[in-house]
């Protein structure tokens, strides 16, 4: 995991340093002109300019244009509140005009064909956020220091940010409680099978769907198997026996509910299953909300609530889910996050994220370009795998069975939910460019966990 922290988190960290403010500076000076000496492939007779701003970023870029001078290299060092429209011809811009604490607007000047080196954050990006305030450069690389700051992984902030690289300069960290998962920690999270397992030990049971409408319970049960459940039980109330869809996987079994008071059938038979994915393709039937609250209620069993079944829940999650004794696992996309807490999520993901997470007592999985997961005591865990490929019918669906199968295998809820949603981003990394599927997805994720127990890196953190 690497470590997340916001720009106040960051000033008392600072604050707290033994070391003087000086020793930082020139600690994280000599890490942007070491990335600088690298995207320049050398220093001797090559040209930089420097924006400089107030405070510790533009301090930063001051010292380290002193370092590349020393190396040979031709610096210009100009004042942000004087740099002009157009910056003079050179082979690389130091964007050190304003860091992460940074409110207003900034109109960044143009660097023509030069690339752009940006000191900690891109300047005009909001360091909660990533929203520009203005207009904002679009950096071929981000030295950023300490820590991941939130809007180098949010709004704007990766399409403006380039490759980012966080320095180390001796600070401690280990305060922070937001974490950007790497590949390394799927496996880590998820426990391998022992040797004497049986199939009832990683069972999964999916709930969800309706007669005609058995697409996503379908693609839930076939990625829980290929996720490492050991056994996935289909229902889907009201169904008729023999009615399972041509794709249903042969492995899985389908098991029939009546149409109404299907709850208790579910609550009876729940002990030999490790999670139940609930909801779905469920429809939303005030028939289905009152089932999906009563087996909320009673059900001992982990549970993953998607789709249907947090439209149904809406305003009510916190007293349903909150009231339960077993671990539960949200999994809102904006218009369901919306649906729950009667607002849109806005731009600080983080933060409206870990507000429904505490309401509830549940984790809650935000889905987004960067996704958010996070625990009731305030344990957060961003995802950036994936891209837009993932947008795309089904996909939800397919994440709910990977969380639910972690479940079962005996991964925390949080750490299931973070590493279901890193390692189905890595899945669609490994899918074609164009035309993705969901059941593309199903589809790779043997191969892509195959490549994390290697220990290769197939997707980016």
């Amino acid at each position: 995991m690497i470590p997340v922290v916001t720009p106040e988190q960051m000033a008392a960290i600072d604050a707290a340093a033994p070391e003087s403010v000086d020793e930082l500076i020139a600690r994280a000076a000599f890490a942007v002109a070491s990335r600088a000496v690298e995207l320049l492939g050398g220093t001797y007779g090559r040209r930089v300019v420097v924006v400089a701003g107030p405070g510790h970023n533009g301090n930063d870029g001051r010292v380290a244009a002193d370092v590349l001078r020393a190396r040979g290299a031709r610096v210009a060092v100009i004042d942000a509140a004087d740099a002009p429209a157009v910056l003079p011809e050179c082979d690389l811009v130091i964007d050190a005009a304003f860091g992460t604490g940074f409110h207003g607007t900034y109109e960044f000047p143009d660097p023509g064909l030069a690339p752009v080196l940006a000191v900690d954050i891109p300047s005009g990006l909001s360091g909660h956020t990533g929203v520009a305030g203005g207009a904002v450069a679009h950096a071929l690389s981000t030295v950023t220091v300490a820590a991941l700051k939130p809007g180098l992984l949010f709004g704007a902030g990766p399409a403006h940010a380039g490759e980012v690289v966080v320095a180390d300069i001796g600070l401690d960290v280990d305060s922070a409680s937001t974490f950007l998962v790497e590949d390394s920690d799927v496996v880590a999270w998820v426990p391998p099978r022992a040797s004497d397992d049986h199939k009832w030990r990683h069972a999964v049971w999916v709930v969800g769907g309706s007669p005609g409408m058995t697409g996503a319970p379908t693609m839930s049960a076939a990625a829980a198997f290929r996720a490492g459940a050991g056994y996935v039980r289909w229902s889907v109330p009201g169904a008729e026996v023999g009615a399972e869809p041509a794709d249903l996987p042969l492995e899985v079994v389908s098991f029939p509910l009546d149409a109404a008071d299907w709850a208790a059938s579910v609550t009876a038979d729940e002990s030999r299953f490790g999670a139940v994915a609930l909801g779905p393709g469920l429809g939303r039937s005030d028939a289905a909300g009152h089932e999906v609250r009563a087996l909320l209620r009673s059900l001992e069993a982990p549970v993953v609530v998607d789709g249907d079944a947090l439209w149904l829940l809406g305003t009510e999650v916190a007293d349903v889910v909150g009231a339960r004794r077993a671990p539960t696992v949200l999994t809102p996309h904006d218009g369901e996050f919306e649906r729950l807490t009667g607002t849109a999520p806005g731009d600080d993901r983080i933060a409206a994220t870990t507000a429904l997470a505490a309401r509830t007592g549940a984790v809650v999985l935000l889905k987004g370009p960067t996704t958010v997961v996070a625990g009731p005591d305030g344990t957060v865990l961003l995802v950036r795998a994936g891209d837009s490929r993932l947008a795309t019918a089904g996909t939800g669906d397919v994440l709910t069975g990977i969380v639910a199968a972690f479940l079962a295998c005996g991964a925390t809820p949080l750490r299931a939910a973070g590493a279901a949603a890193q390692l189905h981003g890595l899945a669609a990394d490994h899918g074609p460019g164009r035309g993705l599927v969901a059941s593309d997805l199903v589809a790779l994720l043997p191969s892509v966990w195959s490549e994390l127990i290697d220990g290769a890196t197939p997707g980016r953190a």
